[in-house]
């Protein structure tokens, strides 16, 4: 029996998708095999040495200390793609609450209740609230993963023009672009012809603050702002400065600092981006999978730590995984024909500094493993089948 963590709540049609003969779910796990995580914060988690694999349901993975994973011989996944509808949806609806100013409209409707001849009142007030169509307006895109390219194309489609930057653009992502879109090699264009500005980029060293002052400087005046991806992504000081000068007409983020939650502009959302029943069974029947992929054979599907390979396991072979530092699969093969396993069955694959082998066949022992285990470089070994 496999035991699995949960560190969130965890959709349980999502966590159905495991055999339950095999695999055991529980939010206390002593020893857990695997963990699932959504945005629970594991960087100062003391992770078990029985953990092999940690699955993040979501795309983004900043509240797992990916490197320490990988010292530790622990795949880390994600579910990219799985929430994507619900971050689509919710950044429609932050264009439109930009534009139209139709949350301090709610607000201030509410302060006339118990007041005589409401309907006066409000067709005299209603000028305060008045806002911009988005129709024939651009739409800088910066990130165009599985998110971007759907806020990219659903803006094609309300009769928006739309700009896009991603320096990792994949060939599939280009393929299913709307062919209007303009594709853009540098982000002062972004910044430059943009209406509105949206971020659906990972948060990295590169990507950190990537729409701060200098973005501002370069922006057009009354530009309007919108963060459903990362709150790191957005210069917080730099946006309340363009807010409080009128550089900036409206920022809408999922991710508020104290600071912005009374300030005239901002539109405060609670992290609501993935936030649908929808995405979180997607999130975790995508996470399951890959969980129980892993574990069972060996196959790494979506992983952010290491390179990504499945291979079918036929029956009677064992399989042999081991992950590395460093390219070290020369070694291993010398010291699998040393002890007599044969090695034309084998897989080596690397990422960035991180290595992974499968080998497959039918004498693979614990004894290999622990022969596997002598070449410098291995971090972790298991024997499957």
């Amino acid at each position: 029996m496999y035991n699995i963590l949960t560190l969130n709540k965890i959709s349980k049609t999502g966590l159905q998708h495991f055999d339950a003969a095999k695999y055991a779910c529980a939010d206390d796990v002593a020893a857990p095999d695997a963990v699932i995580v959504r945005s629970a914060s594991m960087l100062d988690m003391e992770i078990p040495e029985s953990v092999l694999a940690i699955a993040r349901a979501g795309a983004g993975y900043n509240n797992i200390p990916v490197d320490k994973c990988t010292e530790q011989g622990i795949c880390v996944f994600n579910t990219p793609g799985a929430n994507a509808n619900a971050v689509k949806e919710l950044t429609i609806c932050g264009l439109l609450l930009a534009s139209r100013r139709i949350a301090p409209a709610i607000d201030w409707c509410k302060t006339l209740k118990g007041e005589d001849e409401i309907s006066k009142k409000i067709e005299k007030g209603k000028s305060n609230f008045a806002g911009p169509e988005i129709m024939g307006k651009t739409l800088g895109v910066i990130g165009l993963g599985a998110i971007g390219v759907k806020v990219c194309n659903a803006a094609v489609g309300l009769g928006m023009k739309v700009i896009g930057y991603d320096p990792f653009l994949t060939d599939k992502a280009a393929e299913t672009l709307d062919k209007s879109i303009t594709i853009t090699s540098k982000t002062d264009d972004i910044f430059t012809l943009s209406d509105y500005i949206t971020v659906h980029a990972p948060l990295t060293d590169d990507t950190k603050g990537i729409i701060g002052k200098d973005a501002f400087a370069k922006a057009k005046d009354g530009v309007r702002v919108l963060n459903f991806a990362r709150g790191g992504l957005v210069d917080n000081d730099a946006v309340i400065d363009a807010i409080k000068s009128g550089k900036c007409a409206a920022y809408a983020t999922d991710f508020p600092t104290c600071e912005m939650l009374d300030l005239d502009g901002v539109i405060a959302l609670p992290h609501l981006g993935a936030s649908t029943p929808e995405s979180e069974e997607n999130c975790a029947v995508m996470a399951v999978n890959q969980i129980a992929e892993y574990i069972e054979k060996g196959n790494v599907v979506n992983s952010v730590n290491l390179p990504c390979v499945s291979k079918e396991l036929h029956e009677g072979d064992k399989r042999l995984t081991v992950i590395t530092k460093g390219d070290v699969s020369d070694e291993i093969f010398a010291v699998l024909t040393k002890v007599g396993v044969p090695t034309q069955n084998a897989t080596a694959s690397i990422r960035k500094e991180t290595g992974y082998v499968i080998v497959d066949a039918a004498n693979i022992t614990a004894e290999t493993a622990e022969a596997v285990k002598t070449v410098s470089g291995v971090l972790a070994v298991r024997v499957i089948g």
